[in-house]
Formats: structure tokens, C-alpha cells, sequence
């Protein structure tokens, strides 16, 4: 038997991931002395709720070799194997811990897919392996096609508020104060292991626009679904879904709510869309 496992940052609901038959390992969220794993003892709500009061940014946690090992051996005790898909290495060490822990058991019981990308991104290429796995694809054939897809997973988002990027040094405070002053609003894209704000828009609507823009020099490709997420701000991933659906025909799709993790990086407000690049 294969199983499926990813972390917390793929931002699947419990239900989705349960319906997908699909083992999620959390993360950490520490708020001062205060530690929570993402998704399971502080609810999105609860998180946000919590970003919004405090002064300084939560630091964030990874997950750590030895959880993972002992998740690893009790299929591999079993005889089963485990595809594991996490989230960008070069966004954090939970990766590398994933392949650490191969090395701990049976390495060929555990396959590790680094997959460049985060949150509903990652949840997108999460739900292919499901699908791949239902199909009957081996473990070894659904890492090959998860490496291979992975290079064109792309998420385009519009941020509420440059606040966030400011408390966690990536931007100054001089340009935080004077984009919000003029109402500008980042637009982040996140792509083979990269994060980069990408443009900037005076205000939300604008910025759907700049990204419906964007998707018309780099195409979706329909075959798969697409993925809607938002930071605790339905009306910002309604507004988003209302601009770039109309240019995506027949699309299927899902929606999600972005987690503590990220969450903590891109504040509240935010909504964007994932999608996998149409091949020429």
C-alpha cells in the first residue's frame, strides 16, 4: 500500500484531507512562551485573531526528524511505502528533516518530493498524488510525475497590507508607511522555491486585475484544477474568484484558508490564486 503525507502548509481543510485519504504533519506556531501546531491546538480563526493583537511577528517551527522517522517506520513495519510531498525546501528545513528520517529507516520504503511551492500550491500537487495513487500508481511512479509537475506549480497573490512584510524586516518601515498611505497592495508570487513580491497595485481590485493580467502570458493549464486560498478574508477570495474565473472556462476548483504558517508572513487580507502552467 502507498500512503500520502505532506505537512501543515498545504493548507487542506481536516475534511479535505481526510476525504483525500492523506497523513498531514504539523508544524509550529510560537506566540512569546506560547507554542501551538499549526492546524491542531489554534485554529485559523483563533491565529488570526491573535496576529492581529500582537506587536511582533510569531516565529514559526519545522517539523523534526524524529517525527517524522517514527511516522515513516510505522508504515514501513507494515511494508507499505510513503510518499511524502513538503513544503519548499529553500522556504524551510522540513524537508531536509523528511529526508533525514528516510535515512533513519527503510529508505525504500519512504520517497521525499520536494515541492518547490507552499500552502494551496502545495495542496494542489498534494491532491494530484491522491489522484495518482487512487489511479494505482506506484509509489516510485508517483514521485517521478510529482517531480516532474512540481516546476510548473505557480501562486500569484494580492496582499492587504505591506504591515506583515514590514515586522518580518522584508520590506522598511518608510516604505510600509507610504505604501499605506497611497493604498498599495503587494503582489507575492511563490514559484520553484521562491517567494518574491512580484508587483504592486493601488488597491485589491487592481492587483486581481495585475494577476488576471499575468495569467494571460502564463496560462493555466485546465487539465488540473485550480486553487483559490485567502489569510481569514472571504471577501477578498470571493473578489478574486469573481475577476479570474470569467478568463478561466470550465475550470474546476477548490478553495482554502490559509494557515497560521504562512499566514504569519502575509497577514490577513490576502487572497490569490494556484494553478499548474499550461506546457507549450
Amino acid at each position: 500500500m502507498v500512503h500520502i503525507m505532506t505537512d501543515s502548509t498545504c493548507d487542506l481543510s481536516a475534511a479535505r484531507l481526510a476525504e483525500l485519504k492523506v497523513e498531514c504533519v504539523p508544524l509550529s506556531v510560537q506566540f512569546g512562551d506560547e507554542v501551538f501546531r499549526d492546524g491542531v491546538d489554534l485554529t485559523n480563526r483563533e491565529f488570526y485573531t491573535r496576529l492581529r493583537q500582537s506587536q511582533t511577528l510569531p516565529t514559526t517551527s519545522q517539523v523534526n526528524p524524529e517525527e517524522f522517522a517514527r511516522r515513516f517506520q510505522t508504515y514501513a513495519d507494515r511494508g507499505d511505502q510513503t510518499v511524502g510531498i513538503f513544503l519548499a525546501s529553500d522556504i524551510s528545513g522540513t524537508c531536509q528533516s523528511a529526508a533525514i528520517a528516510r535515512s533513519m529507516v527503510d529508505e525504500g520504503s519512504v520517497f521525499v518530493v520536494d515541492s518547490r511551492v507552499v500552502t494551496f500550491s502545495l495542496g494542489l500537487l498534494v491532491q494530484v498524488a491522491a489522484s495518482l495513487r487512487d489511479e494505482g500508481m506506484s509509489a516510485a511512479g508517483i514521485t517521478a510525475r510529482l517531480t516532474e509537475l512540481a516546476p510548473r506549480l505557480r501562486l500569484l497573490a494580492v496582499g492587504d497590507t505591506l504591515k506583515y512584510l514590514k515586522m518580518g524586516g522584508r520590506i522598511s518601515a518608510a516604505t510600509a508607511m507610504v505604501g499605506g498611505v497611497l493604498g498599495i497592495c503587494p503582489i507575492i508570487a511563490v514559484k520553484q522555491g521562491t517567494v518574491s513580491a512580484v508587483g504592486k497595485a493601488r488597491g485589491r481590485r487592481a492587483g486581481f486585475r495585475w494577476i488576471a493580467e499575468r495569467m494571460q502570458k502564463e496560462p493555466a493549464d485546465l487539465s488540473f484544477p485550480v486553487s483559490f486560498g485567502h489569510t481569514d478574508c472571504p471577501e477578498a477570495l470571493q473578489e478574486c474568484m469573481d475577476t479570474l474565473l470569467p478568463n478561466l472556462p470550465g475550470a474546476r476548483y477548490t478553495t482554502n484558508e490559509v494557515g497560521s504558517v504562512v499566514g504569519t508572513h502575509m497577514g490577513p487580507g490576502a487572497a490569490g490564486i494556484a494553478y499548474f502552467l499550461k506546457e507549450n
